[in-house]
């Protein structure tokens, strides 16, 4: 398979589990974008500069655990909302893109910015209260304390910073596919994706 697929949507809309979901069904390479943002931003809070970080950032550096975690989500919106950061990291995203047998990328402005002529674009989203709810959860399960109001907080903060910074603002782009994931379990929300692909490129059916 050959297409390039642009997904974008909030945080904990579900986006990187599609995207990785749509990848293996198509057996497509996938790029977390996010990740990028969020090794720049684990390197800002050990007092790295925000371009520098971005302009030595390595492909292993998207491995580490550590990057999962809230204090570093937050550290990567902010270091996001930067031009020459974002700058900086569009080639990296878009040399990925460019490799053989086509690729999924994930993030907030990829069908948008990044990838305006992908084949496919994809937004996912859903309520901001299901979202914190959805991230709750993941920070109890990994041991956090925390409270379900201070996730819901961080999350709408979260899509008020994505939303208006000046730079590659989160938006659907006008050609992308929209999936609600609010009221779907992953597996239905991965079924609607698959579909949209393949309705649009039905030679590519898996």
């Amino acid at each position: 398979m050959s297409l390039l697929i642009a997904i974008d949507g909030p945080a904990a809309a579900g986006k990187g589990s599609i995207s990785r979901a749509i990848a293996k069904h198509f057996g497509m390479a996938h790029l977390d974008t996010g990740l990028l943002y969020r090794a720049v931003g684990a390197q800002v809070l050990q007092g790295a500069e925000p371009l520098q970080a971005a302009q030595q950032l390595q492909a292993e550096d998207l491995n580490a655990l550590a990057l999962r975690n809230d204090t570093v989500a937050q550290a990567a919106s902010k270091v996001a909302a930067l031009p020459e950061v974002r700058a900086e990291l569009v080639e990296f995203q878009r040399r990925f893109a460019r490799r053989t047998g086509g690729a999924v990328l994930d993030g907030r402005d990829i069908g948008t910015v990044i990838l305006p002529d992908a084949d496919v674009k994809l937004f996912i989203t859903a309520s901001a209260e299901v979202r914190a709810e959805r991230r709750y959860k993941e920070l109890l399960d990994s041991g956090a304390k925390t409270s379900l109001e201070q996730v819901l907080a961080d999350v709408i903060a979260r899509d008020a910073r994505d939303r208006s910074r000046s730079a590659a603002p989160l938006v659907a782009a006008k050609d992308a596919v929209l999936i609600d994931t609010s009221d779907l379990s992953l597996s239905a929300a991965i079924a609607q994706a698959v579909a949209a692909v393949e309705k649009d490129h039905p030679h590519e059916k898996s």
